[in-house]
């Protein structure tokens, strides 16, 4: 706002002048009135305005006395009618008093506002000396700062030199003392026994420098030249002791009945020479390598060849040969001058206590040859087998990681080396099992030598050495073909067999079909731990041949009831001795089961024959007659009805005890005798119960000989009688 002294003046000057027109229109302003104004009030100076322009826009006058009009001052003075030219000068009189007033107090206070000047003074002269020392100290600050900086670069600096110099300290010191050839290494190579472990010591030492003098030397380490000599020198006099003690542990295993594990695992504990000198003399380690190998390649071919020679002379003497074949008769004449056939054929085919050497006698300890003289046992081949072969697994496996460990090999290479010093022994022994298989004709024996093969291969695999596992092809394949001819021999023999050539011949089990029911239940058991389709099929082809010749057997016999006698007897025989030395479930076993049923429920209808054949054809017929409706046939039978019943009542008790009597006799098996007869009386109830269901039917409704039918609960009585008490 503009002050109070002037707008009072414009607004004095509006009011006094109504006839003034702003906004550019004529104004019209008396001489009176303008002498009136005030000389102290402001002029108002127009300047070159021209107050006859439409141009001029009081628009901001206006606006301007509208907002002294707003003034509160002014409110009041134009309410109370005050002269406002009156007030004007009272407003400025009272200024004036106040300026003077103003002034007094001024010129009071002069000497106390000199005295705040020159304090003022003192105080900015205070500062500026203020100023310039903190701007020394913060010079000097910077000056600091820096110097710190250039200490800390320094310190870094230094830092880095020192682990520098620390890392290189280190590696100098490290590869000075790996360089330096100590005296105590110097004497313990020269002087030290090579068996004390100061000499193992500083041989481990001298490789390490040996090998770190050559790493060095590709680097063109200058220094390496000044050990060179002296390590050389070393290391030839370590590979002399070392070769002259290996060479002379080596010849330890030339002295007779050596144990060859203990110089074996004496070497083991100075492995590292060989290695020393695989490392540093190659020769020198090819010609100990080469040394043992002739030695032990000697040595176990002696052992095992001596061995196997004593063995073979406590086999029995008895031995199977051609014409110990299944189809074989017991009694077949020989020439004059062939050889006694065997005493006991039959432990050709029997398994017995022989199927021991693939259980509890796999790992026994092997025959001695000395012992076994002295108290004369004998033994039969599968025995002397597994006894060979087990020695010869333990030391293999003894051979197989002392090799592996002390040669430093494995796999193909350690193969080669094992095969190096067992080769001429795996090789006699081949020869041996193609001698002595090409004259054998115990199936039994050559199928228990491939359980033992099979046993010991899982063996060696439990100990991981697999060093034999090609010789254990290699032997199956000379057994196996073996085994598959000699089964091929007594299948022959029993295709070819004449029973007429058998002599005389009875109902009881054939002695042909005990030995095929032994050395078949002998094949199964043993085939069921490790199976084999191949022995699968020669069995199916040994049973089939055996049935056909218990059937060329069973025709020869007149009656078809003692046919039937003799074919049930040997299926139970033959059965019975599946049954307990196999499993049920074999294919043989399910076989001859369904043959003995079928050939037993025929010799019931045999049986019964005789005594009741009449009734049971009369059943038979009638049954099928009326079944079909066709009642007249079955008409004007009156007397054969008659017959029949009156037949049955006086002779059925009497038929009972003869067929239990005969079938008793019949059947060499007291408790096949016993299920026979059951089933045979109980078909007899049931023909019996049929014929009286028959007779309850028309057209014999009303025969009066029905009541002298006996009562079937007697019958059954009488049966049970004859029931077995076990």
């Amino acid at each position: 706002h503009a002050p109070p002294g002037e707008v009072l003046s414009k607004m004095a000057e509006q009011v006094k002048n109504p006839g003034l027109e702003l906004g550019g229109k004529k104004t019209d302003l008396s001489d009176n009135s303008a002498d009136n104004l005030d000389s102290e009030l402001v002029e108002l100076n127009l300047g070159e305005l021209d107050l006859t322009s439409d141009e001029f826009i009081l628009d901001e006058v206006d606006t301007h006395i509208q907002e002294n009009l707003e003034d509160e001052l002014v409110k009041e003075a134009l309410k109370t009618g005050v002269d406002l030219r009156h007030y004007s000068r009272q407003v400025e009189k009272e200024l004036q008093q106040v300026e003077n007033a103003s002034i007094q107090d001024y010129i009071k206070e002069a000497h106390n506002i000199a005295s705040l000047h020159n304090q003022i003074t003192a105080c900015d002269s205070i500062l500026e000396r203020m100023e310039q020392m903190l701007s020394g100290f913060q010079t000097d600050l910077s000056s600091i700062s820096s110097e710190i900086q250039s200490l800390q670069d320094q310190s870094l600096s230094m830092n880095i030199k020192l682990k520098n110099r620390q890392a290189v300290r280190g590696e100098l010191s490290q590869f000075v003392d790996e360089l330096v050839v100590p005296e105590a290494m110097v004497n313990a190579i020269l002087d030290t026994p090579v068996t004390q472990r100061q000499f193992l010591e500083q041989l481990h030492e001298l490789n390490h420098k040996i090998n770190f003098v050559k790493e060095q030397s590709f680097k063109e380490a200058v220094a390496c030249r000044d050990v060179q000599d002296i390590l050389e020198k070393l290391k030839l006099k370590a590979i002399t002791k070392i070769r002259e003690f290996l060479l002379q542990k080596i010849y330890q295993f030339r002295k007779p009945m050596t144990n060859y594990q203990v110089p074996q695992n004496a070497m083991l504990k100075f492995r590292f020479f060989y290695e020393f000198l695989l490392a540093n003399e190659r020769h020198v380690a090819k010609e100990c390598r080469d040394e043992y190998i002739d030695t032990m390649s000697k040595m176990y071919y002696s052992y095992f060849k001596g061995y196997t020679s004593r063995l073979m002379k406590l086999q029995y003497e008895e031995v199977a040969d051609k014409d110990d074949l299944m189809g074989v008769e017991d009694t077949a004449k020989k020439g004059f001058f062939s050889k006694p056939s065997l005493k006991n054929r039959s432990t050709i085919f029997t398994l017995g206590n022989r199927g021991n050497v693939i259980t509890s006698e796999l790992e026994a300890p092997i025959i001695v040859p000395h012992a076994a003289q002295k108290s004369e046992t004998r033994y039969s081949f599968e025995s002397l087998f597994r006894s060979q072969h087990f020695a010869l697994v333990d030391n293999a496996c003894c051979e197989y990681l002392f090799s592996v460990e002390f040669f430093l090999v494995q796999g193909s290479p350690a193969q080669d080396l094992f095969n190096a010093v067992f080769g001429k022994t795996l090789s006699m022994f081949l020869k041996h099992m193609d001698v002595y298989t090409s004259d054998c004709f115990d199936a039994i024996a050559i199928y228990l030598c491939i359980h033992i093969i099979y046993r010991y291969q899982v063996l060696m695999h439990k100990r991981i050495v697999p060093a034999l596992d090609k010789y254990w092809e290699t032997l199956l394949e000379v057994l196996w073909p073996r085994f598959s001819y000699i089964l091929d021999l007594n299948i022959q023999s029993i295709r070819d067999c004449d029973p007429q050539k058998l002599g005389s011949i009875d109902v009881r089990p054939h002695y042909i079909t005990r030995r095929y029911a032994e050395f078949s239940s002998a094949l199964i058991s043993l085939n069921q731990t490790f199976p084999d389709e191949r022995v699968d099929q020669l069995l199916a082809q040994l049973q089939a041949e055996v049935e056909n010749f218990i059937l060329r057997m069973a025709a020869e016999f007149p009656l078809r009831k003692e046919q039937l006698v003799f074919l049930i007897n040997n299926y139970d025989m033959m059965l019975g001795v599946l049954m307990e030395r196999t499993s049920e479930e074999s294919k043989e076993t399910e076989s001859f089961q369904q043959l003995l049923q079928a050939r037993t429920q025929e010799f019931v209808e045999e049986i019964l024959a005789p005594h009741f054949g009449g009734m049971i054809a009369f059943v038979k017929e009638t049954e099928g007659a009326l079944e079909k409706g066709q009642t007249d046939q079955v008409k004007n039978q009156d007397a054969r009805v008659t017959k029949l019943v009156r037949g049955f009542a006086v002779n059925w008790k009497q038929a009972i005890d003869v067929i239990n009597q005969e079938v008793m006799r019949s059947f060499t098996n007291f408790k096949n005798g016993t299920q026979i007869l059951q089933v045979t009386l109980t078909q007899l109830i049931q023909y019996y119960h049929r014929f009286q269901k028959v007779l309850s039917q028309a057209p014999f409704k009303g025969l009066q000989v029905r009541g002298e039918l006996i009562n079937i609960h007697h019958v059954m009585v009488e049966v049970k009688k004859h029931k077995p008490t076990f």
